[in-house]
C-alpha cells in the first residue's frame, strides 16, 4: 500500500456490502451479478428487445398473471395472491428528495464555477470526462455500455489494490504532465487575451 494514502480501497468504497461486491469478497454475488447482467445483455442482442418494450412485455404478463389468478380465486373460493401493501412513506420521499437536491445543487454551484471561469483544473476534468463519455457512445448502444461499466467497476479496483504502487506512481507521473500542461495552457490563453485587449486599446 502507498504511504501517502492511510485507507485500503475496500475502506474507500464504505467497507459494505457494496464493497464486498465489488471487491470479489463475496465471490458468489459478484460472478452471479456479472452471470445475470451478461445473460440479460445477451438476450437483449439476440431478441433486440428495447429495455422498454422488454419491461412493458414483463409487467403485462405478471399483471395478467395476477388478475387472473384474483378472479380465479374469488370463484374458487381461495384466497387472492399474496401482495403486500405498496406505498411510499413521506420520509423516504423526503429523504430523496434533499438527496437530488443536493446533488442538483452540488453540480449547479460547479457548473458556475465553470462557466465564470473561477477553477481551470475543473473544467478541464469536466470536458475530458464528456469527451470521453462522446466517444465512447458513439461505440456501442446504451446496453453495451451499462453491461462494460458494470465490468470496469467490479474489476478495475480489485486490479487497483493488486498492483496500487505501481498504478500509483504512473497516475502520480500523469498528473504532474497534465498539471503542468494546463498550466501552459492557461498561461498561453491569458498572453493571448492580453495581446487582444493591448491591440484593441491601440486602435482605439
Amino acid at each position: 500500500m502507498g504511504s501517502w494514502r492511510r485507507r485500503s480501497v475496500h475502506e474507500m468504497l464504505g467497507g459494505g456490502l457494496l464493497a464486498d461486491v465489488i471487491m470479489w469478497r463475496r465471490r458468489n454475488i459478484t460472478v452471479g451479478i456479472l452471470l445475470g447482467t451478461f445473460a440479460a445483455w445477451v438476450i437483449f442482442e439476440l431478441s433486440r428487445y428495447t429495455l422498454v418494450s422488454l419491461v412493458s412485455r414483463v409487467l403485462l404478463l405478471l399483471v395478467t398473471i395476477l388478475f387472473v389468478w384474483a378472479k380465479a380465486a374469488g370463484v374458487l373460493n381461495r384466497p387472492p395472491p399474496p401482495l403486500p401493501e405498496l406505498h411510499i412513506t413521506e420520509e423516504a420521499t423526503n429523504q430523496a428528495a434533499d438527496f437530488v437536491r443536493t446533488k442538483i445543487n452540488i453540480i449547479l454551484s460547479a457548473s458556475r464555477d465553470i462557466a465564470l471561469g473561477r477553477d481551470s483544473n475543473l473544467f478541464y476534468k469536466v470536458a475530458a470526462c464528456l469527451w470521453l463519455i462522446s466517444v465512447v457512445s458513439s461505440w456501442a448502444d446504451f446496453l453495451t455500455l451499462a453491461y462494460t461499466s458494470l465490468a470496469v467497476v467490479l474489476t478495475i479496483p480489485v486490479l487497483y489494490e493488486k498492483y496500487e504502487d505501481v498504478i500509483d506512481n504512473f497516475l502520480l507521473l500523469a498528473y504532474v504532465k497534465l498539471k503542468l500542461l494546463c498550466e501552459k495552457l492557461d498561461e498561453d490563453c491569458l498572453r493571448k487575451v492580453k495581446k487582444w485587449i493591448l491591440e484593441n486599446r491601440k486602435l482605439s
